[in-house]
């Protein structure tokens, strides 16, 4: 993808300038300044509490800067309210989507722009061309009558465009678009932004995907503890300069795994494991110390074959075996009794007790084993616990007693860890380990694993990043259409060869 010159570019729709935020005394932004293009994809980085989302919120008006400036197509702002922001044609497109589920994909379309108007009454059937204008614009194949709720990721997002363009959006911020979409929903997505940069909307694309930013953008914005460290046309940079700016170090992605010894008893021996209508006839083996990738296009099976291991959804058919020993898994009791642990895709809202402490999750799954003889609780036992994952596994908070919906994504998947990790498990799955995590603290989840991994536990990384799988796995197993097709090795484990097995 080439980048236009920057004398022949036009003017900036928006541009922030010299902006500052502080919130309790604490610096979330420091002299920070950005320019959104029409026709450009301008991708903003850094790991999580960098002050991205900060940003974004000052520009889209939901918070006021404490110094500084946002032009609006030539108007400066000192401050902007939301409204204003929405008026002037910029959009937001956060992870949730802020649709509405039990309305039609129109209904969702069309509706705010009609609240915007302040019209009284809405009439579905003067609203509905204005949906099919969009999606034929966009070239999209959408079914205007079927309820938000019940679509894929990929559709919601891609409702969330339409309606954006259909408030007539000249600047659109997308937050992590791409967090829980397939390699090919992904493809689609970046060929839509490249319909929207044909007509002169100015992009704003935050990931943490490096891999993605290179492909999608013409400029780059890098930012790091609340300051802007670099900016410029994409094609100046490479993942590693990138990793380096948001770092401030170097961070190695290559291969690191090591030698398994091939005489290490199994952990895990899953035999023709069968669920009507997800997956079928899948048998595979664990070695202690092993790290195995497990990896698969969305819909595949590859979530519900762990969640048959953990007792949330339990098999029809087949056998599991823990260290030798045949255990029956129907419920969650059974599978941690068993010894197996799980990190879920969704740690939110299936991992995590969002308003509790951070100490309160990090024993959540372990008081049992804090009981003493007369069946009381090991205070000081839990307070040794708390401490020595909190710690070492390096949660970024004041104290152990934060409520944990106050942390990162990063920060948050180590209080996930750290829970299970604390029940000592001999098997621990992890769906979807670093999604939503920025670079560094990928890195070091990913070490943390090949750490407990040499100690003698034995991990399942359920993941479609293939850069992951590669970074830590000893084998990687491809599931597709609820079969396990291909069983990788050695130097077959390689990005190329994944992602072909995976899509093939």
């Amino acid at each position: 993808m080439t980048s236009t010159p920057i004398s022949q570019l036009p003017s900036p729709f928006v541009s922030a300038r010299g902006i500052s935020k502080s919130f309790g005394g604490v610096p979330a932004l420091v002299d920070v300044s950005i320019e959104l293009i029409p026709g450009e994809v301008h991708c903003l980085a850094g790991e999580n509490g960098c002050g991205k989302s900060t940003l974004i919120k000052i520009i889209s008006g939901a918070e006021r800067p404490d110094s500084g400036q946002i032009v609006i197509d030539g108007v400066s702002h000192g401050q902007i309210n939301a409204h204003a922001a929405i008026q002037s044609g910029i959009q937001v497109i956060y992870q949730d989507f802020s649709l509405f589920p039990n309305l039609t994909v129109a209904e969702n379309i069309v509706l705010t722009a009609e609240v915007a108007s302040g019209r009284r009454l809405y009439s579905p059937g003067s609203v509905r061309p204005r949906a099919e204008a969009i999606l034929r614009e966009l070239e999209l194949d959408l079914d205007l009558d079927r309820e938000v709720g019940d679509l894929s990721v990929a559709d919601k997002q891609l409702t969330a465009i339409c309606r954006a363009l259909v408030n007539d959006a000249r600047a659109i911020i997308m937050d992590e678009p791409t967090t829980a979409l397939t390699h090919t929903e992904v493809r689609r997505l970046f060929a839509l932004v490249e319909r929207l940069r044909e007509r002169g909307v100015a992009l704003m694309f935050v990931s943490h995907k490096l891999e993605e930013v290179l492909a999608i953008s013409q400029r780059l914005t890098i930012m790091r503890s609340g300051r802007q460290v670099v900016s410029g046309l994409t094609s100046e940079f490479d993942q590693r300069s990138i990793s380096h700016h948001m770092t401030g170090r170097e961070v190695d992605e290559s291969r690191v795994v090591s030698v398994l010894d091939s005489t290490a008893p199994l952990a895990l021996e899953v035999t023709n494991l069968s669920l009507a209508g997800a997956y079928r006839d899948v048998s595979f083996a664990l070695r202690r110390g092993e790290i195995l990738g497990v990896t698969g296009l969305l819909g595949s099976g590859r979530t519900e074959i762990a969640e048959s291991l953990f007792g949330v959804t339990p098999a029809d058919e087949g056998e599991i075996r823990v260290a030798g020993e045949l255990v029956p898994i129907r419920t969650i009791q059974d599978a941690v009794s068993a010894g197996i642990g799980y990190v879920p895709e969704d740690r939110l809202s299936q991992g995590l007790f969002l308003e509790k402490s951070i100490a309160d999750n990090i024993v959540a799954a372990s008081l049992e084993s804090h009981r003493t003889r007369w069946g009381t609780l090991n205070r000081a036992g839990i307070a040794d616990t708390i401490k020595r994952y909190f710690v070492g596994l390096k949660i970024n908070a004041p104290n152990a007693q934060s409520p944990v919906r106050t942390l990162s994504g990063g920060n948050a998947q180590r209080v996930v860890l750290a829970k299970w990790l604390a029940t000592a498990p001999t098997v621990l799955m992890l769906n979807g380990p670093t999604v939503g995590v920025d670079i560094g603290s990928k890195e070091e989840i990913l070490e943390l694993l090949r750490v407990e991994a040499a100690k003698g536990m034995s991990v399942i990384v359920i993941s479609d990043d293939a850069p992951e799988l590669v970074a830590s796995c000893h084998r990687v197993l491809v599931i597709k259409q609820g079969r396990l097709t291909h069983t990788l090795e050695g130097d077959q484990i390689t990005v190329d060869t994944i992602q072909e097995r995976m899509s093939a």
